[in-house]
This record gives structure tokens, sequence and C-alpha cells, in this order.
């Protein structure tokens, strides 16, 4: 158990060091979102930051192995039918790239249902590298060709993908200039990144354009920006800290712990604990996978409330 006097960077740096019975306490949940302490609904609706934009806790992810414009689920020939089925069982959040190649099965894959009922987020590939052709048209020239492939007016959030380099806010300028012009002209909702390197999340945490950043988070240091979640979380935190919205991937790093139960449900309970993360996003490729996570999620939630 933990004290009841536990500050956030102690029980942080202690949940780095592997000490998951922490989430268990209340002085932890103390320290947790709002959200977090009203349901155990891992559909529950919650807020991207400042955006305005709300959506389910649990969003479902479209590019687990993805590059080139495919991805695990389209080259198994299920992405529609995935899609549709995450929608059918509450999931209202999908998180698609150019690099995945997923944007028009996920236009038929949502078309019964109304624009307004779900949230899309994409992401431009902006550095040399997850596309087959080199160059690299302006933000406005691919969002647009975004649009007709996703067939909608607008699109929720837009991220530039994949970001490494801790320059990037500055490397990027003029695209992040044009994607600020096409939110003011409600092409976009909200603009942001996808972060491979502490450096670049440092540089997001820092950055006043960022609306949403998706970070590599989970509880063994994984497939994340640095091999101690201790080094990650104050990062996050600041990010939370700034109003920017959260978006955690890479829960069970990048299916390297699939098949270990007792990882997932520790990840599962550390990434939602913290407090600082808005909504997690998973990479189903089966039906029963989004059960699974529903459950276990909802699991983690109820532990996190106990006194």
């Amino acid at each position: 158990m933990t004290k009841p006097n536990l500050s956030r960077r102690s029980f942080i740096t202690a949940l780095g060091a592997g000490a998951g019975v922490l989430l268990t306490s209340r002085s932890v949940l103390a320290l947790t979102s709002d959200w977090l302490s009203s349901s155990t609904d891992p559909l529950q609706m919650v807020s991207l930051g400042k955006t305005g934009i709300r959506t389910t806790l649990l969003g479902m992810g479209t590019g687990f192995s993805g590059y080139n414009r495919s991805s695990a689920i389209t080259r198994a020939g299920v992405a529609e039918s995935m899609i549709r089925e995450a929608y059918e069982k509450g999931i209202r959040f999908f998180d698609c790239s150019d690099t995945y190649g997923t944007h028009p099965y996920l236009a038929a894959a949502l078309k019964p249902y109304p624009r307004e009922s779900y949230v899309i987020c994409t992401k431009i590939r902006l550095d040399a590298g997850g596309l087959p052709e080199k160059e690299r048209p302006d933000a406005d020239i691919s969002i647009e060709r975004f649009r007709k492939e996703l067939n909608t007016d607008y699109i929720d959030l837009v991220q530039i993908h994949a970001m490494t380099d801790p320059e990037w806010t500055t490397t990027y300028r003029k695209q992040m200039d044009i994607m600020e012009k096409l939110k003011q002209k409600n092409i976009i909702r909200a603009h942001g990144a996808s972060i491979h390197s502490l450096g670049a999340l440092e540089a997001a945490a820092a950055s006043k354009w960022v609306d949403v950043t998706h970070v590599r988070i989970n509880a063994f240091g994984d497939a994340m920006d640095h091999h101690d979640p201790a080094r990650v979380t104050p990062v996050i935190e600041k990010l939370h800290k700034a109003g920017q919205g959260v978006i955690g991937m890479k829960l069970i790093a990048n299916g390297k712990h699939s098949k270990d139960p007792a990882k997932i449900d520790e990840s599962v309970r550390f990434v939602l604990g913290l407090g600082t993360v808005d909504m997690i996003i998973v990479g189903f490729e089966k039906p029963e996978q989004i059960d699974d996570y529903l459950e276990r999620m909802r699991r983690a939630l109820t532990v996190l409330q106990k006194k």
C-alpha cells in the first residue's frame, strides 16, 4: 500500500520500477483524471484536451504493422469488417494514417452511420519514411486527398506522423501553418503529432501549436521513447497540464506482450492509472480482441476505484 503523502513523481518513479501494486491505492485515485473516478465503462465519453472533441476512452488503431499504405488488417482482408465491428461494439474513435492505407476501408465501414457519431484521426507523413513516394506535397494537398478517401467534409484530427527530430516544430513550420489555416476553415478540427522519440516529445510539450499528441506508453518501457517509463511520464504530464489531448499507444509494446495476459493487464492499469492519458488506442485484428480489451479495461477501472 502507498502512503497518503505519496507524490505524483514518486508514484510514477515507483511504477517505472515495476511496482504495479501501487495502482490499487486510494491515494493514486486522487491523482487521476475526473473521468477515472466516475465510471468503470471503457466506452465512456472523454475529452481530448481543450479541442472540444469528445470520444470513447478506448479507440481503435488501424495501423498495426503499417507501412507503404498497408497494415495487418488490410493485408488480411479484414479492415472494413473490423472497423464496423468496433463501431457496433461502441468504439467511436478510429486512428488512421496515409501510411496504413485504411482511409477507404474506414469510409466504407462507417458509411451507414451518422458522421457526427464517430471521430476520425489520421496522420500525414512529412519525412522520408513510410510511403512508396519520395515526394511530399504540402499538407493541404494531402489532406484534401484524405477527405476524398475518407468520404468526409471534415477530419476531426490530423497529426504529423512519427516525429523523431527534436527540432520538428521548426523543421515543419510551413506545414504546421498550413494545417492551422485548415483548422480555421473547419476542414480539420484539431492538429498535432504522433511521437517516436523523447526529444520530439519534449518539443511537442513545449509547442502551443499541438492540440493532441500520440504518445508511446506502457508499463515496461518497450517500444517507447525511453526504456524507463519514469523518463516519459513526466513529459506526458507536461502535455496534459498544457491542455493538450493525450492519446496512449503501444500499450502492449507493438504486440510484444500480446500473448502475456498478466502483462497486458499490468500495462492497462498502469496507463489508465497515470491520469494524464485521455484515451488509449488498440490495433484490433480479430473481433474477440475487442471484447477482451473492453473487459480488461473494465476490470482495471474497477481496481483503480477501490479504496
